[in-house]
């Protein structure tokens, strides 16, 4: 076992595209895997959801964790986990940010899994609602994490 540095931790994170995002609901803690993009020029995780339980909790508790591994085999792994702030974004900001997420993901599965897509719904399966997504970002406070070779 050993520490990653900062720098493989962001790498880690620059190189996925699905992580699991644990948050509070009522005092109890819940984790999902969510589909995200890391924002390296902002030091912070970029997703969207439609409206719902989720979304709820993070706002009125939006100190959250966030956790990305690639696991090869029992013993070959490495895993990071950060935590942040969950902060909504709105307007303009939303909508930048969910093109810069649909690009970043399609740009990591066409350079690590050769699948190349042209539409946000052929890699992200939230739920399809008449209200326009709520884009958030995780804002980092902190990273760490673990190799097994």
């Amino acid at each position: 076992m050993k520490n990653l540095t900062k720098e493989e931790c962001l790498s880690l994170l620059k190189e996925n595209y699905i992580g699991h995002l644990a948050y509070l609901n009522r005092g109890i803690p819940e984790t999902l895997p969510i589909t995200y993009f890391f924002d390296e020029k902002n030091n912070s995780i970029i997703s969207y959801s439609g409206e719902g339980v989720k979304i709820k909790m993070m706002r009125e508790k939006p100190q959250v964790s966030f956790q990305v591994e690639e696991i090869q085999n029992i013993s070959e792994w490495r895993s990071v986990l950060l935590y942040g702030r969950f902060e909504e974004l709105e307007a303009i900001d939303a909508k930048t940010k969910l093109h810069e997420f649909a690009e970043g993901v399609k740009n990591i599965l066409r350079n690590k899994e050769n699948i190349d897509l042209d539409y946000l719904n052929e890699f992200s399966s939230k739920v399809v609602t008449p209200a326009n997504p709520i884009v958030y970002r995780i804002n980092i406070s902190d990273i760490k994490g673990r190799q097994r070779l």
